[in-house]
């Protein structure tokens, strides 16, 4: 195989080392699914992106592989490809990515990149057994969406405690189809931050994601509606941390982050 132009881009945060890592791999032609795979298995990040421009100017199309399997949407490792459009390709104006989820419309403004995906639904769920075993801490309230789990907690120390048993989870009973993963979520206690969360999906290889802008499809309306705004500021609590600007913009979210390259 010929050789092929790879970008390591940290997401969700202005510093190196900080946010999520994302490799960014731009094509002129789709390679095979099973390559594809098999680099995003060698990159061992929780994303590997790749873009392949259409016809259209600024328009292209985006997949996105975890280790093990591609996945519908990522958040984190689209800021990743806009940064690589915007500050490397030198492209200027929106960008529209086709995908599996969609047309996702992405611009930028003073340094920050703003994905526009749909808000994505959730209908509550029974807190069940498995549930606390999974979790060590039981939730106040269970929700289900398209393709993750969503548990809300009471405070923030108890989203920052958070133990999984993640061999359970890879394997979780509650399952009724493959789900991506889990996000925890409480109000924040930090000033100038409106919700926190947590991302663990070790059924796709990833025990904890660092920053997951996808998880704020469904973050973003449940807190509108919970604190009655439309604008909110959230923070991701894993190691490496990360901060997102978000809007409720109708069926639409708008999920804003700053990205860096290593």
């Amino acid at each position: 195989m010929s050789s092929l132009p790879l970008f390591q881009i940290d997401a969700f945060t202005d510093k190196v080392f900080g946010g999520n890592p994302a490799a960014v791999i731009p094509l002129e032609k789709w390679l095979s699914d099973e390559k594809m795979q098999q680099i995003a298995l060698e990159n061992n990040l929780s994303e590997t992106t790749f873009i392949v421009p259409e016809k259209q100017q600024n328009n292209y199309h985006i997949r996105w592989f975890t280790p093990e399997v591609e996945v519908d949407l990522c958040g984190h490792a689209t800021v990743a490809a806009a940064y690589y459009l915007y500050k490397i390709a030198g492209v200027s104006g929106d960008i529209t990515f086709q995908s599996r989820s969609g047309e996702l419309i992405i611009s930028e403004a003073n340094e920050w990149f703003y994905l526009n995906f749909p808000a994505m639904l959730l209908t509550p769920e029974t807190i069940t057994e498995p549930i606390t075993k999974a979790m060590g801490i039981t939730p106040k309230l269970a929700f289900k969406s398209k393709d993750d789990w969503q548990f809300v907690y009471e405070t923030q120390e108890e989203i920052e405690n958070l133990k999984p048993d993640f061999h359970f989870l890879r394997t979780f009973p509650e399952w009724e189809n493959p789900a991506r993963g889990i996000i925890v979520t409480a109000k924040s206690s930090e000033k100038g931050v409106d919700f926190v969360s947590r991302f663990f999906a070790p059924a796709c290889g990833i025990n904890e994601d660092p920053v997951t802008g996808s998880a704020h499809t469904k973050l973003i309306p449940y807190w509108a509606n919970k604190l009655k705004k439309h604008d909110l500021i959230a923070k991701q609590l894993s190691h490496r941390g990360g901060f997102l600007k978000c809007s409720l913009k109708n069926d639409r979210v708008l999920i804003g982050g700053q990205a860096i390259l290593y």
